[in-house]
């Protein structure tokens, strides 16, 4: 029986990795699945092994941190891979994302949805890690972001105290969130199967835009050596960071312990959240400002039905289209972290209008 067992998951792997037929015309943009791929496993066996020194009550989890940075051995280092890695994961899936929506991959809709959702989940899990670390910006950024449930008719309320556990936001928060932290991203590994799955299933587009095509290559060797290189590429720019930058995007007030009677200067999310807040910010209205974030996520879930029937243009005024969509998203994220003052405040209205009307365009 086990001998029988053993066979079947050869022959999946077989199917899979080994003996898959791939087009022979992809381009280096398709490496970026790999990478996405190893990271999210590299990142969960990094982050199990960080909550072995993590202490999540709210006295004591800030200076667990530091005990793992100062006192464990080698400690700093998967402390400041984890958080980096949660950056890079950020910046390798916009461009896997980015390459999807510029070769109109996303007509695969089992493909497309499955990756949406994976990312939605990859968004709630960034959130509760930045939590965990329990620093002034932790605090007050679970503070605000929490504080938007509110806004839920008639059930905000209750629904906010559920996920504070009490009045504020406190211990039972605290415990919450790590306990969230921990499980979801085992459930993103097996989305991620899914993902793979329905990828094989239905095959994927290349540079020509099409699904079928006859010249095609098994995937080991050729693609499998490639996609390592561009792994190790990788690896190497993001040890680069670490030694030479590795405090880059972390906020000072941060390395404070948490004092609930004072807020911090200015507030910002990570970058790879700039552009969801550049869009919040704008809006007057608490309401409107969550109806636009969530607007940012349904927008990509719709993309397959929106442009199946009324893509017809050419391709030159779509590109002219995706490229004005990228330029705005830079631009979004640019002015998320820019003081809310004339020209940045306008020029970020601006912005975020053209965002969702390129969007339906």
């Amino acid at each position: 029986m086990w001998l029988i067992k053993k066979n079947y998951i050869v022959q999946i792997l077989n199917y899979f990795l080994l003996d898959l037929a791939r087009p022979r015309n992809l381009l280096w943009f398709w490496n970026f699945g790999f990478m996405l791929g190893i990271s999210i496993v590299i990142q969960v066996l990094r982050g199990f092994l960080l909550s072995l020194y993590y202490n999540d009550s709210v006295n004591y989890a800030f200076y667990s941190v530091t005990y793992l940075i100062l006192e464990v051995e080698n400690g700093y280092e998967f402390r400041f891979i984890h958080s980096r890695g949660a950056r890079l994961l950020f910046f390798l899936i916009f461009i896997h994302m980015g390459r999807r929506i510029w070769y109109k991959s996303y007509y695969i809709i089992e493909v497309w949805e499955s990756g949406v959702i994976i990312f939605l989940i990859l968004i709630i899990v960034s959130f509760l890690g930045y939590v965990l670390p329990w620093g002034q910006i932790s605090f007050w950024a679970a503070t605000v972001i929490t504080n938007l449930l509110y806004v839920i008719p008639y059930v905000g309320g209750m629904i906010l105290e559920w996920v504070w556990g009490g009045f504020r936001v406190g211990a039972p928060t605290l415990s919450r969130f790590f306990i969230l932290h921990y499980i979801f991203p085992f459930v993103i590994l097996l989305l991620s199967l899914v993902h793979l799955v329905f990828l094989h299933v239905n095959g994927r587009r290349n540079s020509l835009g099409v699904t079928s095509i006859n010249d095609k290559v098994e995937f080991h060797w050729f693609y499998l050596l490639k996609d390592l290189v561009s792994f190790l590429i990788l690896m190497l720019f993001f040890s680069l960071i670490l030694l030479l930058l590795p405090f880059i995007f972390i906020d000072s007030e941060n390395f404070l312990f948490v004092d609930i009677m004072k807020t911090p200067e200015h507030i910002k999310p990570e970058w790879y959240f700039l552009f969801a807040y550049c869009i919040l910010r704008r809006v007057p209205n608490k309401l409107g400002g969550v109806i636009g974030l969530l607007m940012r996520i349904l927008i990509l879930s719709l993309l397959p039905l929106i442009t199946k029937n009324y893509f017809k243009f050419n391709d030159l005024l779509s590109t002219y289209v995706v490229v004005g969509h990228f330029v705005v998203f830079f631009m979004l994220t640019w002015l998320g972290g820019c003081v809310v003052e004339w020209p940045y405040r306008s020029l970020g209205g601006l912005m975020r209008v053209l965002y969702f009307i390129l969007f339906f365009f």
